[in-house]
């Protein structure tokens, strides 16, 4: 990436590093080295978030008047790269990346002039209402229901697969305001106070023991009808755009800090790893290519949704096999349970690997994201 950087680019890029170096507390590197999720939990989330929030620099990719930087896209990924270099925790993105540019976009000035400024400082911790236990990849067959009483609508159901919402006072919801004709033509977008009377949060441990999801329930939830985005019963418009900054991203970062971080600890005279890692780090310079690419002018929003779907299947599968690679390094020491005392890397390789095999499930999982593909591509050509 170094050969499309200026000189003002390769300056700002040491000056991301200084700050690093400085301002980021050695406890909470070693937390995000020893993290075995995307989502870190708040506690370490939420100090960083706070650090770059007193500097300015909390959301790159918003734009200035709602209190973004101003940098160039090149220039977020500068950061981005930086940050997952000098390892600092990923910042929680259902508010940040998710909810956030669709009331940019949807909201209205009251909502922006609530939300945004909690989003920025952490105040509100956010979680996504959109998987049901009978609608995943069909999402658009969700059934939470959203019935109309007078300027609330009363909600009964239940959301599952729900990340952090032991921890959020917000949740973004699809609901079901409307029957017939195509399904997607009945749901609503809502946002939604977690402290609401009759909100019970049910915790799921997974496989590799981590408690980061949950079932959400409903039970005769009133919810303001001041509090939807967009037009009643066009929810799945804001939920699509929604999707393409969770699907989208850069996954690549955090990846090669990784696969540098499994370089420390593989025997060298292992070839058959090494050559797997330099395979590896092959993927991961395409997949940066892509990323690059993805900041192009001139793409269209099919462009951008397309590519979205790429970049997530890209993405989770490369992780999925630094997971493989890291297994077969750890060897059998890797499923001792760990200590304090144990090796960061050597800690985090099984949670880590069990906790992956959903990444590429959620958000869609990524066999649709080949159908978005194909669609589009199919498309295109007729």
């Amino acid at each position: 990436m170094d050969a499309l950087l200026s000189p003002g680019d390769l300056a700002f890029r040491d000056e991301v590093r200084a700050f690093l170096a400085a301002a980021l507390p050695d406890d909470l590197r070693r937390a995000t080295r020893r993290a075995t999720s995307v989502f870190i939990d708040p506690a370490i989330s939420l100090a960083w978030q706070r650090i770059l929030h007193a500097r300015g620099w909390v959301a790159p990719d918003w734009p200035e008047r709602f209190g973004g930087t101003g940098w160039s896209e090149l220039r977020r990924y500068i950061f981005a790269a930086e940050c997952a270099r000098a390892r600092a925790p990923a910042l929680a993105p259902m508010g940040l990346k998710m909810v956030a540019p669709v009331l940019m976009h949807y909201g209205s000035d009251a909502q922006r002039a609530h939300y945004l400024p909690r989003i920025l400082s952490g105040e509100d911790y956010w979680c996504q209402g959109f998987s049901e236990p009978g609608a995943g990849s069909d999402l658009a067959a969700l059934g939470l229901r959203a019935a109309d009483d007078g300027d609330d609508y009363v909600l009964n159901g239940s959301k599952i697969w729900t990340t952090h919402a032991q921890f959020a006072n917000r949740i973004f919801c699809l609901v079901r305001t409307g029957q017939g004709g195509r399904p997607q033509a009945g749901i609503s977008f809502l946002l939604i106070d977690m402290g609401s009377p009759g909100i019970r949060v049910d915790p799921i441990v997974t496989l590799a023991g981590d408690h980061e999801l949950n079932q959400v329930f409903f039970d005769d939830v009133r919810v303001p009808k001041a509090n939807r985005l967009g037009a009643e019963n066009d929810g799945w418009t804001v939920a699509k755009h929604l999707l393409t900054f969770e699907r989208g991203g850069r996954y690549a970062p955090p990846l090669i800090a990784y696969l540098e971080q499994l370089r420390t600890v593989c025997d060298p005279l292992s070839v058959m790893v090494r050559n797997r890692l330099a395979t590896a780090a092959i993927e991961l310079d395409a997949l940066q290519a892509l990323e690059l690419h993805a900041m192009s002018d001139g793409l269209s929003p099919a462009d951008h949704a397309m590519l979205a779907s790429m970049l997530k299947i890209m993405g989770t599968e490369a992780s999925q096999r630094l997971d493989d690679i890291a297994l077969e390094i750890g060897g059998v020491d890797a499923w001792a349970w760990p200590s304090d005392d144990t090796p960061d890397t050597q800690a985090v390789i099984v949670p880590r690997y069990l906790n992956n095999r959903a990444a590429s499930i959620y958000g869609g999982s990524n066999e649709i994201q080949r159908d978005i593909i194909a669609r589009q591509l199919l498309g295109a050509i007729e």
